[in-house]
């Protein structure tokens, strides 16, 4: 992502380390740093929500509830107000120097918008659109290079219609990066559903419910019960049922089991109401089944 000329232009070297050059508009401040030397543990603290982005060089960035990440450019990370970032720079220098963005956005915008988004253009999971309290680490789609690459001309042309420009493209900026973020959460949503599925066959012969599984899935009980239907075609009982179901039909052909073990091997308590389960879903008792597949 490249400066422009005008920003460049007759700035004295004050620090080695963060030299910052602000630019104001109504809605938003953006702040430049630079660094022309190696360091650790320089801490960075906004009031405000703020969108920092890599522009050139690396760093090495330390956030709560994070683990440590290289922040290479063509990334962005989306960060709560108060959020503090503890950064190393461990390829500075000046001929190289690191450069990064932070784009320190107005609360009440950004809430204003959200609740704009969540009136006109509600999420297709019936979810509110939020500006989510953790931080969000991303690499920039095109559409996102390119509005920051705007933002920096437009912050720093000093056009006399700066804020009205600026107030546009960081509309569209908070949208695309929001849709970005969900995007990402839907994807990890899938993730830990599926690791969901695979606990659940593993652990059959136990009893399982939805508020433990939801606790696994770090997600509320309506969210998971919600997603898991969505993502299965059905509940999480039903399909916890369905598994059962198939794994004393597996049971009942490899193994000469009596039947009440194999109910209770398949994580049914009670033998008639396995019995009833199985006839609904085989058509036939459980000793029927046995018999006709193994040819008896």
């Amino acid at each position: 992502m490249l400066l422009p000329d005008n920003y460049r232009a007759g700035r004295p070297l004050h620090t080695l380390v963060e030299q910052q050059n602000s630019f104001a508009a109504a809605q938003a401040e953006l702040h430049i740093f630079e660094t022309h030397q190696m360091a650790e543990a320089v801490e960075l603290q906004f009031r405000q929500p703020v969108l920092a982005a890599m522009l050139m060089g690396k760093k090495r960035m330390h956030l709560r509830d994070k683990a440590p990440f290289c922040f290479l450019p063509g990334e962005s990370v989306l960060l709560p107000p108060n959020e503090l970032m503890r950064i190393d720079f461990p390829e500075a220098n000046m001929h190289q120097p690191t450069k990064c963005l932070a784009l320190a956005l107005d609360e009440d915008m950004v809430q204003q918008e959200l609740d704009w988004l969540n009136r006109e253009r509600p999420r297709e999971d019936g979810l509110l659109w939020s500006f989510q309290s953790g931080n969000f680490h991303f690499t920039h789609s095109l559409a996102v290079q390119q509005i920051l690459q705007r933002l920096i001309f437009l912050f720093t042309e000093g056009h006399p219609s700066k804020d009205l420009f600026v107030g546009m493209a960081l509309k569209e900026l908070l949208l695309r990066v929001l849709q970005q973020e969900n995007e990402v959460k839907i994807g990890e949503e899938d993730s830990r559903l599926a690791q969901l599925v695979q606990y659940i066959r593993q652990h059959l012969r136990e009893e399982l419910s939805v508020g433990e599984l939801s606790k696994k899935a770090c997600m509320s009980e309506a969210h998971f019960y919600r997603s898991f239907k969505a993502e299965l075609g059905q509940s999480p009982n039903d399909f916890i049922q369905e598994e059962r179901l198939k794994l004393a039909a597996s049971l009942l052909l490899q193994t000469e089991e009596k039947i009440g073990d194999i109910a209770l091997d398949s994580g049914f308590n009670s033998l008639s109401y396995f019995n009833r389960l199985f006839k609904r879903r085989y058509q036939k008792t459980p000793s029927r089944f046995r018999k006709e597949k193994q040819g008896r």
